[in-house]
């Protein structure tokens, strides 16, 4: 084993001994709790380049040494796998989730299961409608000159608008609409859905024309006005107040940034379908240098209909956290797929 891998062992095991007991680890006890393969002399130069390198920091006076930014930073970078979940906790999601009758249950049964996995603030975006595409479109026809208009999304989301007509919608029409909106939409995003919403009006003979647009119209606005993507839940705050000196006692700032939807969705950033991690100074907030975020696209490779994920104190279990909200996004997905 080269000095490089050696040293890196012992900042694993410097971060490990940190987040499970938050006092500052010496050599002593990393002689004692981890079979290193070297004497404490050897662990003390180690320690000694760490800290030169930035990695690790003396905290007051204090004989041991806690991890920096930059060190758990590296610990992440070097992660070989994280810790994978147990079978009751898959279980405990997978029942959780399952029972959700919609999307905004989904999204808070989501909620409510991620802090509950890591006892951390979990924050979850709705889905963006405008990277949705659209699942199926109905028109139904009912009493007085009216019809309902039923849209259902790729993110499980279902709209329905009842539209005022000037007269009864009769069977062949009420058919011919359907399939010309249907054919229009389907399978297709929301924007290019709705671009293509324009042709339709005037594939109809002009008597038809004035109902058809009351429908076309709605249907644009349905598409137009729900910014779900812009929504986002929070849950778990409650837990901010185990972490303790975590955050230097500065936690009504963190609470600030909680209550700001535009900060969390920059906290939740464009993330990928593998967890992303940002540390302290990363996440962009001068209110959160004592923490840490990590998210995870919720959808597919192919299609990526929001983000969620979990904000934390940097002495955070990273293994635990990047197996929770990548399960948690897993299952989302899958669910919202399947609905």
């Amino acid at each position: 084993m080269s000095a490089e891998e050696r040293r890196l062992d012992v900042l694993r095991a410097i971060v490990e001994d940190y987040v499970a007991t938050q006092e500052p680890v010496g050599s002593r006890a990393l002689v004692e709790r981890h079979q290193l393969g070297v004497s404490s002399a050897t662990i003390r130069n180690d320690m000694a380049a760490l800290e030169d390198d930035g990695l690790i920091a003396q905290p007051h006076t204090s004989a041991g040494r806690v991890p920096t930014d930059k060190g758990y930073r590296l610990f992440v970078d070097r992660l070989s796998s994280v810790k994978a979940l147990s079978g009751p906790e898959r279980r405990a999601i997978e029942t959780f989730l399952t029972g959700a009758v919609d999307v905004d249950d989904v999204v808070q049964r989501s909620v409510k299961v991620l802090a509950q996995l890591t006892n951390q603030v979990a924050i979850v975006q709705y889905p963006s409608l405008t990277r949705s595409t659209v699942r199926h479109v109905e028109v139904v026809a009912l009493e007085n000159a009216r019809v309902l208009l039923v849209v259902i999304t790729s993110s499980g989301r279902v709209e329905q608008r009842i539209v005022e007509i000037e007269r009864t919608l009769g069977d062949d029409l009420l058919s011919d609409l359907r399939g010309r909106l249907v054919g229009a939409t389907v399978g297709r995003r929301i924007p290019e859905a709705s671009l293509r919403l324009a042709e339709v009006i005037d594939t109809f003979a002009p008597a038809d024309r004035p109902i058809v647009t009351s429908v076309v119209t709605t249907l644009t606005h349905v598409f137009s006005n729900e910014r779900s993507d812009e929504r986002v839940a929070v849950g778990g705050t409650a837990n901010l107040a185990r972490f303790g000196g975590d955050f230097d006692g500065a936690i009504r700032p963190v609470l600030e940034a909680l209550e700001e939807h535009v900060v969390l969705l920059k906290l939740l950033g464009e993330a990928t379908i593998d967890p992303t991690v940002r540390i302290g100074t990363e996440t962009g907030n001068d209110s959160l240098t004592g923490a840490a975020v990590v998210s995870s696209a919720y959808g597919s490779q192919d299609q990526v209909l929001a983000t969620l994920g979990t904000l934390g104190p940097t002495r955070m279990d990273y293994p635990a956290t990047m197996a929770a909200v990548g399960a948690v996004a897993r299952y989302v997905g899958r669910i919202l797929a399947d609905g």
